[in-house]
């Protein structure tokens, strides 16, 4: 099955020149998001996880189903003030800013692995701070993955530990 088939590009949104590729259209069809799901859980198996970490908001979408299906836990990178009890942040730089995500203080044990699981990587900003995030909480982060990627944007190359996708779209 081709995923690519079942995500629909939308020009123009959020604004002007922008490319937005909608993973809804994939996660209402039900063969779709099975294989997608089967499909991510052989790439992230290889890394022995403990955790899947989402990535807000759609990373969650990918990562909290795929943590069931491989029997671990699921844990959330947010951004600030969006989790209870005590959290963790990391502020970071993007392209047209800076921005901050969190996790709760307990929420890896120090050592746990830690696969970090987003929608889509573009730019890579994002990704990277997440895995610099649950490094500082302890965690060993032993690779990255989306639904899709934008290799035109090189995202990739901000990242330290290995990278799967399984769409990719070159512009």
């Amino acid at each position: 099955m081709d995923l690519k088939d079942h995500i629909r590009s939308i020009p123009d949104f959020p604004k002007p020149g922008i490319l937005f590729y909608d993973i809804s259209t994939l996660l209402r069809h039900p063969d779709a998001w099975q294989v997608a799901m089967g499909r991510l859980a052989r790439c992230v198996r290889a890394y022995q996880p403990d955790l899947i970490a989402g990535v807000e908001s759609r990373g969650f979408l990918m990562a909290a189903p795929l943590a069931l299906k491989l029997g671990c836990g699921f844990i959330m990178i947010r951004k600030p003030r969006k989790l209870p009890g005590q959290t963790i942040g990391l502020d970071y730089a993007l392209e047209y800013g800076n921005d901050r995500v969190e996790v709760q203080a307990d929420a890896v044990i120090p050592g746990q692995r830690v696969v970090v699981v987003d929608d889509l990587l573009a730019t890579g900003g994002t990704m990277a701070a997440g895995i610099e995030l649950l490094r500082k909480v302890g965690a060993e982060v032993p690779a990255a993955a989306a639904l899709i990627e934008l290799r035109f944007l090189e995202g990739r190359k901000r990242l330290d530990v290995p990278f799967e996708a399984l769409v990719s779209y070159d512009e």
